[in-house]
């Protein structure tokens, strides 16, 4: 069995809700960056320990939070020895517009991914882009890239939408199925 970590920062809990969706699709194990952008005591040898990392942040001013910038900027000393080298990597994100340029978040995640040599997995899921289609489906915001969800400004993080919740865990799922093959 594999193991996937879930490493997420969630500013006011909508990332944090995706987060636990993804986490429960892929049955990993959370961790939490902080509000000071901080991890856990242990946090860095449960990454080097995972088969598959999945990020995730919330969409701000188009790019991930500061918080989670911090994060990946700590991630040099993983870097310098390739300890990532070779896992697996995804991303998702929240922010309170339909696009909100989420794509930035995503790529940002996907490059941080680059320079890792890590091995990018995608969303994996037909959009659901007819008239008949509605926030309650899948994929309903149509991302390739990774998974993401669309939260109004002044929704709380209990009003998230169920079909972006689902695509969360559905995208965690995935990731696991992939991590499987390649633990083979």
């Amino acid at each position: 069995m594999s193991k996937t970590v879930v490493v997420y920062h969630s500013g006011y809990g909508h990332t944090q809700r995706m987060a636990q969706a993804v986490a429960t699709g892929a049955n990993a194990q959370l961790i939490a960056i902080d509000a000071e952008g901080n991890l856990p005591d242990g946090s860095w040898e449960v990454l080097a320990a995972a088969d598959a990392i999945i990020f995730g942040s919330p969409t701000y001013m188009g790019n991930v939070s500061w918080q989670f910038k911090k994060f990946a900027d700590a991630s040099s000393k993983p870097w310098y020895a390739q300890v990532w080298k070779d896992k697996l990597a995804a991303g998702f994100t929240n922010s309170a517009g339909l696009n909100g340029d989420k794509l930035a978040t995503l790529m940002a995640m996907f490059t941080l991914a680059m320079q890792h040599g890590m091995l990018w997995v995608s969303q994996g899921q037909m959009p659901a882009n007819t008239k008949a289609s509605t926030r309650k489906d899948t994929n309903h915001l149509v991302s390739y890239a990774g998974a993401i969800a669309a939260s109004p400004s002044d929704a709380s993080a209990a009003e998230m939408f169920d079909g972006d919740l689902e695509t969360a865990r559905l995208f965690g799922e995935r990731v696991a199925q992939v991590a499987a093959r390649f633990r083979g």
